[in-house]
C-alpha cells in the first residue's frame, strides 16, 4: 500500500558530489478515459457500499470464529478458514474492475504456475497498485494468502484496522530500529511450510511522482547510481529482512511491474470505472540462487533489478506494451458472478 516499507532505508552510499541537472520525467497523465456520467457515480456508489457491507458482516462476525474459535485447535485450519473467506471478499474488486468497469487487464512476461509461498516485489506507480495485484493471486487461486508492509497509521482506520489486523497485515513506522523487529516478529510466525502466503513488497517505498523522481535522481547522481526516470530508486532493507526470514521456506520470487494506459487512477477512478483503461503488469520469476545473501549484494542486485524495470517502462509507454503478452487469461465471468451471488 501506499508507503509499504517505507522506513526500509539502505542505499548504496557514496561520496556526496554536487547535483548539476535532473531530466524530467514523462508522467502518462493525458485526459480521463472515460466521462464520469451520474450513471456511472451510482454505480460506483452501489459496488461501493455492497463491498464495505460485506467487509463489515465478514470481518464483525464471520471472521472472529475463523480467528478465535478455530485458531484454539489449530492456527493453521484458523489461516486457511480466514484465507478462505478474505479470498470470497476481495474477489469482489477484480470483479469491479474487469467486469463491470471493463478495464482491460493485461498480463505478460511469464506464465508462472501457481506457487504456495511467494515474496513478491513491485514498483509503486500510483496509490491503487497494490489492488491490481488481487487481479493476479486470483488468477494463481491465493487471493486470500496475499499480505501487505503498510503504515502503521492505517492500523487506525475504524473496522479497517480489525481487519489489517485479522489478515495479519504488517504495519511499519517508518523508523528501521522499530520496524526490523516488527517484520521480524510478523514474519516468524509464518514459517509453518503448510502456510500459504503471498507478501508484497513495494521497495520504493511511496508511490511514484515527479517531484519524487527528481529528488530521487538528485539522490543517484550525488551517489553515483543509475538515474532513473520511471521508478524511484528501492529502499531495500524491509526486502531484505522478508527475504531472510522466509528465504528457506519460499517456492519463489516474482518481480513485478506495472504500468497504466493512458493515465494513472487512483482510487476513486477505480470506483467509478472512468480510470484506468488498461492495467499492464509483467511478470518475471528470480530463482532464490540468483539472489545474493549479503546485504550490501542484494542493495546492488535490487538496485538493478529497477534499472530493468526503468527501462521496460521505458519501453512501454514508447511502444505501448510490455514483451511476450497474453500470459493470463481473463476471469470467468460465471465464476465472477457466482462468487458476487455467494
Amino acid at each position: 500500500m501506499n508507503g509499504s516499507s517505507g522506513s526500509q532505508v539502505h542505499h548504496v552510499s557514496g561520496e556526496k558530489k554536487q547535483v548539476h541537472r535532473v531530466s524530467r520525467p514523462i508522467l502518462n497523465n493525458g485526459p480521463k478515459h472515460r466521462p464520469l456520467t451520474p450513471m456511472r457515480r451510482c454505480r460506483g456508489v452501489a459496488c461501493v457500499a455492497i463491498i464495505l457491507s460485506t467487509a463489515f458482516l465478514l470481518i464483525v462476525y464471520l471472521a472472529p470464529i475463523t480467528t478465535f474459535f478455530v485458531r484454539l485447535f489449530s492456527v493453521h485450519y484458523s489461516r486457511k478458514a480466514t484465507s478462505f473467506l478474505f479470498g470470497i471478499w476481495l474477489s469482489l474488486w477484480p470483479f469491479l474492475f474487469e467486469k463491470i468497469n471493463k478495464t482491460k487487464v493485461v498480463f505478460s512476461g511469464e506464465n508462472l504456475p501457481p506457487k504456495r509461498r511467494v515474496l513478491l516485489f513491485a514498483n509503486h506507480r500510483t496509490e491503487v497498485d497494490w489492488m491490481y495485484l488481487w487481479d493476479l493471486a486470483l488468477r494463481k487461486g491465493h487471493l486470500g494468502y496475499i499480505k501487505y508492509i503498510l503504515k502503521s497509521s492505517l492500523m487506525k482506520l475504524p473496522i479497517f484496522s480489525w481487519a489489517f489486523h485479522i489478515f495479519e497485515f504488517i504495519p511499519v513506522e517508518r523508523k528501521w530500529e522499530i520496524d526490523g523487529a516488527i517484520i521480524q516478529n510478523k514474519l516468524s510466525k509464518f514459517k509453518n511450510l503448510r502456510d500459504p502466503i503471498w507478501l508484497a513488497v513495494f521497495p520504493e517505498g511511496t508511490d511514484y511522482t515527479e517531484k519524487k523522481c527528481i529528488k530521487s535522481q538528485e539522490y543517484a547522481l550525488a551517489n553515483d547510481l543509475p538515474k532513473l526516470e520511471y521508478v524511484l530508486l528501492p529502499k531495500t532493507k524491509g526486502f531484505i529482512c522478508c527475504l531472510q526470514e522466509l528465504r528457506e521456506s519460499l517456492d519463489a520470487v516474482y518481480d513485478v511491474t506495472i504500468a497504466y494506459k493512458h493515465r494513472l487512477p487512483d482510487f476513486l477512478d477505480n470506483v467509478y470505472g472512468v480510470d484506468p483503461s488498461e492495467v499492464h503488469i509483467h511478470i518475471r520469476t528470480v530463482q532464490l540462487h540468483d539472489i545474493p545473501t549479503s546485504e550490501d549484494e542484494i542493495t546492488k542486485w535490487m538496485i538493478e533489478r529497477f534499472r530493468q524495470k526503468d527501462q521496460l517502462l521505458s519501453d512501454f509507454f514508447v511502444n505501448g506494451h510490455f514483451p511476450n503478452e497474453g500470459t493470463e487469461g481473463d476471469l470467468s465471468t460465471p465464476k465472477c458472478l457466482a462468487n458476487f451471488l455467494l
